[in-house]
């Protein structure tokens, strides 16, 4: 029976990735799903440690490795990401795999069989070296998020500034950029694309739908059941509602 943690702050994304490993392994036993870097540390200082660990590289409260800087680790790690640029560089250790986003049942199954291997006694996990390389890869490689996106306006092309904008949202399975000053335009990316090019600092993924810069929260009130509603600006016709699962990620993420 193999253990696994899982370290992913967007609850769908969990959820999926329980549902594959079940169907790799009915026996698996998903030990907790966090979704912080604090979390993290504080189950992992306390508790038995898994057999394998699944996590996203970008948390609410910051980078998953700083995890394994506060708390030594043994055992193998899958990483998630959505940056293919790097990841083929930075996961040359024989102890970790990593899988692109939105994860495919296919890539993970490879992956656990390469973990299998892992669990062998004489198999080390991440080492302080490591740690520090991935962070400095990753830290270089957050240094070129998307500063700008080209939009097709009739025949002609505008660059509009990532500090211009106000959110993106899905609507009929079109894609829209929405401006401080209230422009649309459709671009060429899902959402699961876009989170990838943002500053995760700078915007935040509300939802399925939504994901929104910081300055375009004009209000933030108490909802329903833990949820919180959003009033933004440019305001967008329906309602946005924080769910009781991200409220607390959100609240992480305006306090930095």
């Amino acid at each position: 029976m193999m253990r696994v943690l899982i370290i992913e702050d967007e609850l769908p994304a969990a959820e999926k990735l329980e549902s594959m490993l079940h169907q790799y392994d009915d026996e698996i036993v998903v030990v907790a799903r966090l979704a912080t870097v604090a979390e993290s540390v504080d189950f992992l200082l306390y508790n038995k440690p898994p057999d394998l660990i699944i996590s996203d590289i970008h948390l609410a409260d910051g980078l998953a490795f700083t995890i394994f800087k506060e708390v030594t680790v043994s055992c193998p790690v899958i990483f998630c990401t959505a940056y293919d640029e790097y990841a083929l560089q930075a996961f040359d250790f024989n102890s970790i795999d990593y899988l692109l986003k939105p994860v495919q049942y296919q890539r993970l199954e490879r992956s656990m069989e390469k973990m299998k291997s892992m669990r062998a006694p004489q198999s080390q996990g991440m080492n302080q070296q490591l740690v520090d390389d991935l962070l400095n890869k990753i830290s270089n490689r957050d240094s070129n998020y998307k500063s700008r996106f080209m939009v097709k306006i009739g025949n002609r092309i505008k660059a509009v500034k990532t500090d211009d904008i106000a959110y993106f949202h899905s609507q009929s399975k079109l894609t829209l950029l929405v401006t401080k000053d209230a422009n649309s335009y459709p671009v060429d990316y899902s959402l699961d694309d876009l989170i990838g090019m943002l500053n995760p600092d700078i915007f935040f993924h509300v939802n399925r739908n939504l994901i929104i810069h910081i300055d375009a929260a004009k209000e933030i009130h108490p909802y329903f059941k833990g949820r919180m509603k959003l009033i933004l600006q440019p305001a967008l016709e329906e309602e946005v509602i924080v769910s009781s699962q991200r409220t607390p990620l959100f609240k992480v993420w305006l306090d930095k």
